[in-house]
């Protein structure tokens, strides 16, 4: 792993491209008509992006040597990194990213109205405690089901953007009730975290 990739994952800057987000509940179905969850699919998938040891630190440039089984790598902690003293030798650095997808086949009449709502959020690490941050972002979608191929196992949705998505349902039972002009919500949520422990002994 090369230095710039290093200082991206451990700083978890929020340049990077993580459009992902957790969607809250929307209220775009019809006044008076509850919607019916049917059924969910769901997805979780965690990622070990990088782990490696601190084979020591260089408090005058704020930088960091690392080794893990690939080698060495250096990496010079910009003042988002936080915590800078609490670094040791021997401690151990871990970057994490999690996604997740949840589909939810919602059975109520479309009334036209299509949503997305986004949320980030950041945390840090508090005085005192080793360096460590987590970006995770979540984001709702509420989207028109526009056809439904049960031979192939597909539905296509609009979402609020007017973009249609094919997808493909890997559970064919969800589809016995799915019918065009329904809706369908999508809660994606992805993570990223780096955070620096102290050996175990």
């Amino acid at each position: 792993m090369n230095t710039n990739i290093l200082k991206i994952s451990l700083a978890l800057a929020t340049s990077v491209a993580f459009s992902s987000t957790i969607f809250a509940q929307s209220s775009a179905n019809s006044a008076g008509s509850k919607p019916m969850v049917i059924d969910a699919a769901v997805v979780d998938n965690s990622y070990l992006l990088y782990e490696g040891n601190v084979l020591k630190t260089d408090k005058k440039t704020r930088t960091i040597t690392f080794k893990n089984n690939e080698g060495e790598s250096k990496f010079v902690a910009g003042p988002e990194i936080k915590n800078f003293d609490q670094i040791k030798k021997g401690d151990r650095l871990s970057v994490t990213y999690q996604l997740a997808v949840a589909i939810e086949l919602i059975k109520t009449k479309s009334d036209g109205v299509r949503s997305k709502v986004e949320t980030n959020t950041v945390t840090t690490s508090k005085a005192n405690e080793k360096p460590a941050e987590t970006i995770s972002n979540k984001t709702t979608i509420i989207a028109d089901i526009v056809e439904v191929n049960r031979e192939k196992k597909l539905v296509s949705v609009k979402g609020p953007s007017g973009k249609i998505t094919t997808v493909t349902v890997k559970n064919p039972a969800l589809l016995a009730d799915v019918n065009v002009g329904e809706q369908v919500k999508v809660i994606y949520y992805d993570a990223m975290a780096a955070s620096i422990t102290s050996p175990k002994k």
